[in-house]
């Protein structure tokens, strides 16, 4: 007689969550004002404000942007919401900071709209590695958001998880 090979994960109630699913499409770019500063150092406001104004803007068409200076200069709160006002009606997301900032960001929105009740008693493994830029920041506020309904968290594979968290 031939023994069946049963597959007991599939069989089983184990969630996998994996954030590159919920990865959104669309180009990300880093915004580096440095170039529109006087000597690379000092914002002149009429300056900025022109460059600003004469800008073509929809390049950036349903990208993710960060806005960011790369050299030390002190950049006024203003001239960066000035920015943002530009670049909303093409921009999906738009914050102040480098890649890694504007990838949280991206995530947090998301992981703060997924349902977690879904995951009520059932044992969920966060699925660890990831071909696109999913920031380690997304893992923590993914767990944060599930640990009040999940059985147990783990990390990893199926196959080889880490155990994270067992609720009692």
């Amino acid at each position: 007689m031939k023994d069946d090979i049963v597959n007991r994960i599939a069989n089983s109630k184990l969630e996998t969550i994996d954030l590159e699913d919920f990865y959104p499409e669309g180009p990300r770019i880093v915004f580096d004002i440095k170039d529109w500063l006087f000597e690379g150092f000092v914002l002149r406001e009429k300056d900025f404000r022109h460059q600003a104004l004469e800008f073509n803007w929809s390049q950036y068409q349903d990208s993710y942007v960060a806005l960011t200076c790369s050299n030390d200069a002190i950049i006024p709160g203003w001239a960066y919401m000035l920015l943002s006002i530009y670049l909303e009606p093409y921009a999906k997301k738009i914050v102040v900071g480098d890649l890694e900032t504007l990838e949280t960001s991206v995530y947090q929105d998301i992981i703060n709209n997924l349902e977690a009740s879904k995951y009520k008693d059932l044992p969920v493994i966060i699925k660890g590695c990831s071909k696109k830029p999913v920031p380690q920041n997304a893992y923590i506020l993914l767990t944060n958001k599930i640990k009040p309904f999940a059985k147990s968290i783990m990390y990893g594979e199926a196959c080889s998880s880490v155990p994270l968290f067992k609720n009692k």
